[in-house]
């Protein structure tokens, strides 16, 4: 098993314009809406998320302008 997967760790996300996250593997969403996040490249997306959703990737923000969902969470390495 690559243990590199399962998160070490979780922390609370308050999305923001500034502020960089922990590393991490990806990030739980708690309650529905868009959440706006930034890669390691810098790229931003807008994902369309139902609750309890599982983002996979490695995060650099979670952005405020344009995040609507709640109750978001990191997966820490």
């Amino acid at each position: 098993m690559d243990y590199r997967t399962i998160p070490s760790k979780f922390f609370a996300v308050t999305p923001s314009d500034t502020a960089s996250l922990q590393p991490n593997i990806g990030i739980f969403v708690g309650n529905a809406g868009s959440v706006v996040a930034q890669g390691v490249d810098g790229v931003s997306a807008t994902f369309v998320c139902t609750a309890a959703t599982r983002l996979m990737g490695q995060f650099t923000k979670v952005l405020a302008t344009g995040t609507t969902a709640t109750g978001i969470v990191g997966l820490g390495v």
